[in-house]
């Protein structure tokens, strides 16, 4: 395996893990689950706040429906792979943004 792709499945990972731990706390902290509702509860300092942590917590939210609704709506395969290859990539992009934030501040060599 190539250094490349061996960062790159190490950037997909991170960021699984990233939005997990993220999705949970939130649970944890306020009793019920994360959702991209968060962003309609109009104009308020917490809508300004949801952004960046669904910008995180994405990847865990999509796949959380998507195994939701293909086990209870049935949801066609096809639906279900395209909704895994994008958390996927968008669990890829915020944990290489992740991985660069730590190179950046020195805290990962």
């Amino acid at each position: 395996m190539s250094p490349d792709a061996l960062n790159s499945l190490f950037s997909l990972c991170i960021g699984f893990a990233l939005a997990g731990a993220l999705a949970s706390g939130f649970q944890a902290f306020v009793q019920r689950p994360a959702g991209f509702g968060l962003l309609q509860e109009g104009v308020a300092p917490s809508t300004f706040a949801a952004v960046p942590f669904l910008v995180f917590a994405a990847p865990f939210i999509i796949m959380r429906n998507t195994l939701r609704g293909a086990r209870i709506e049935r949801r066609r395969v096809e639906f279900v792979m395209m909704a895994t290859v994008l958390a996927g990539f968008w669990s890829l992009m915020s944990g290489t943004f992740f991985l660069m934030t730590l190179r950046a501040a020195g805290l990962l060599a």
